[in-house]
C-alpha cells in the first residue's frame, strides 16, 4: 500500500468517527471516492468528480500554498440574459459542465452550475494554470527580474546546465518550440507527463528540473511545436527563481489581490515544494472568469499594466503552428486566426476569450476522458462559436464566419 494512503488511514483512526461530520461536504466526498494511486489520468469519473472540487483538502493528496485575495471584490454585476440559441442544460450535462459563467460587455449574462458544484467552490484547473504561468514572466519582464525572452532558460534554472535546455531560450519555452523530446500521451502510463510528478528528485534539484534535464533532443531549438506540461513546470520554477518568490506569493502580488479575485485560490505543490505550475490552481468559476476580464482590460491595476508593452498581443497570437487550420499556440495560450484566445485544460477546464466581442466564457467539468478532440472538445469549440454568434445577433451585428 502506498504511503499517502496509509498516512489517510492514519489521520481517520486519530481523528475518529465524531470528525467525519464536521468536515466540509466536499471533503467527505473525496474521502469517500478516495482514488488508488496519484495520477488523475487513471482515476474513475466518480473519483475526479469528489476530487476536483477539493484537490486542495488533504494534505496526503498534495501540499498546496494558497493564492491570497484582496480586501477589494472586482465586480461581476448581472446582465441581461444572453440567448444562446442552444440548450445549455443539454450541453452541460453532456460536457459533464461544473460551472459556466459568460461575462459580456462586464457583465454577467449566462451562470449555471452542475455536478452539484455552486459559485462557492473551488475546481482544479489544470493547464489552464499554464495561461497565468506565461502572464507571471510577463510581469518579470515588467519587474526587470527576466532580463530578456531570448535570455537563455539556463540562465535562470542553474540545475538545467549540461542537458538539452542549455541551447533553449525563455521564448522557445513559452511556445514549446524547445526540441526537446517529451511525450504527453495521457493514457500511456509511461509516458513523460504520467511520470515526471512522481519523479524522485536529485538532492538539490526541483523534481521538474530534476526529470527534464535527463530528456534527449530530437529537434533543434524554435523549430518543432510540441505541447509539454514539464516545460510550463520549468517556467514557474524560473519565474520563482528569477524573483525570489514563490509563484503563488507573485501571482497574487501582481494579479489575485490588486485586480480583485473574490475568494483565496491555491496552487498545488511538487514533491520539492514548488508550485506545479502546468497545473492545479484551485479557484472558483468567477475568479477564472475575472483572470479572463483582467487580460481582456488589458491586465492594468489602476490603470497601469503589469505587463509590457504589446506583450499580451503577442501572448495570444500564433507563435507557433500546431498543425490545425486557423488555430495556433502563442505564450500558453491556445489561439484562433479571428483574434480569440483560450486557456485550456485537460477533463474540460477554460477560459475563452474573445476581445472583439468584449466576451469572457469560464467554465470546469469532468469530460469523460482527459481530452476528446473529436467528441467533447469539438462540441465546446462548437459552444464558442454559438456564443458568438448570439453576441452578434443580440448587438445587431452579422455573424462573421468561424475561424
Amino acid at each position: 500500500m502506498k504511503k499517502w494512503i496509509i498516512g489517510l488511514l492514519a489521520v481517520l483512526l486519530v481523528a475518529g468517527g465524531i470528525t467525519w461530520f464536521i468536515l466540509p461536504k466536499d471533503t467527505r466526498d473525496l474521502l469517500a471516492n478516495m482514488p488508488t494511486d496519484r495520477n488523475v489520468l487513471f482515476w474513475s469519473v466518480e473519483q475526479r468528480d469528489a476530487a476536483f472540487r477539493a484537490m486542495d483538502a488533504l494534505p496526503v493528496l498534495a501540499e498546496a500554498r494558497v493564492i491570497e485575495s484582496g480586501d477589494t471584490v472586482f465586480p461581476l454585476p448581472a446582465g441581461e440574459t444572453l440567448d444562446l440559441g442552444v440548450d445549455l442544460d443539454a450541453y452541460m450535462k453532456k460536457q459533464r459542465t461544473s460551472g459556466m459563467v459568460i461575462v459580456l460587455d462586464g457583465m454577467v449574462v449566462t451562470e449555471k452550475y452542475g455536478l452539484g458544484f455552486g459559485p462557492e467552490g473551488k475546481w482544479t484547473s489544470f493547464s489552464v494554470a499554464k495561461s497565468l504561468t506565461s502572464t507571471m514572466v510577463g510581469a518579470a519582464v515588467k519587474d526587470g527580474a527576466i532580463k530578456s525572452l531570448d535570455d537563455k532558460v539556463t540562465d535562470y534554472i542553474e540545475g538545467l546546465k549540461g542537458s538539452a535546455y542549455d541551447d533553449v531560450t525563455v521564448r522557445q519555452l513559452l511556445t514549446m518550440t524547445s526540441g526537446v523530446k517529451w511525450n504527453e500521451d495521457y493514457t500511456d502510463p509511461n509516458s513523460d507527463v504520467a511520470k515526471f510528478n512522481e519523479h524522485q528528485a536529485e538532492d538539490g534539484l526541483d523534481a521538474t528540473v530534476s526529470y527534464m534535464r535527463t530528456l534527449p533532443r530530437e529537434a533543434p531549438a524554435g523549430e518543432k511545436w510540441v505541447y509539454k506540461t514539464g516545460e510550463t513546470n520549468l517556467i514557474g520554477v524560473l519565474v520563482s527563481e528569477a524573483t525570489g518568490k514563490p509563484l503563488s506569493e507573485y501571482l497574487s502580488e501582481k494579479v489575485w489581490a490588486p485586480f480583485g479575485m473574490e475568494q483565496d485560490a491555491t496552487w498545488l505543490l511538487g514533491s520539492t515544494g514548488h508550485e506545479i505550475s502546468g497545473c492545479c490552481i484551485q479557484a472558483s468559476t468567477r475568479d477564472f472568469a475575472r483572470f479572463g476580464l483582467f487580460m481582456l482590460g488589458g491586465a492594468k491595476i489602476d490603470g497601469v499594466s503589469v505587463l509590457p508593452d504589446g506583450w499580451i498581443a503577442e501572448a495570444t497570437t500564433k507563435q507557433a503552428p500546431i498543425g490545425v487550420e486557423g488555430r495556433g499556440y502563442g505564450f500558453q495560450w491556445w489561439t484562433n486566426d479571428e483574434g480569440s484566445y483560450a486557456a485550456q485544460g485537460i477533463f474540460g477546464q477554460g477560459i475563452f476569450i474573445d476581445p472583439a466581442r468584449n466576451l469572457v466564457i469560464a467554465s470546469n467539468s469532468n469530460w469523460p476522458t482527459a481530452t476528446d478532440y473529436e467528441g467533447v472538445g469539438a462540441e465546446r469549440e462548437a459552444f464558442y462559436k454559438a456564443v458568438q454568434a448570439a453576441v452578434d445577433r443580440k448587438k445587431g451585428k452579422a455573424a462573421e464566419p468561424a475561424g
